[in-house]
């Protein structure tokens, strides 16, 4: 995942995705929150009231599901020898 969040950083984010899925999700939840965390430091308005409109169930499993998703397709192309960027 660190290599996959490296690649976010450079701006490639083809090759973020293709390396680790998870890890580009992971990079692109830091940067989100970085920009939440300006908004709420300048307005001084708090963000709990749209965290809550949100199901916790429902996104648990959808990152679950995608968490095992990501490590099936590690497993794929490194198998496969396609890793390399």
């Amino acid at each position: 995942m660190t290599t996959s969040f490296t690649w976010f950083v450079r701006g490639n984010l083809v090759a973020s995705a293709y390396v680790q899925p998870m890890g580009m999700l992971i990079a692109l939840s830091a940067a989100c929150c970085v920009w939440i965390g300006a908004y709420i430091a300048i307005t001084g308005r708090p963000i709990h009231r749209l965290l809550l409109q949100l199901s916790a169930r429902a996104w648990l499993i959808g990152l679950l599901s995608f968490a095992i998703a990501a490590w099936a397709w590690k497993i794929f192309i490194h198998l496969n020898g396609f890793d390399g960027w």
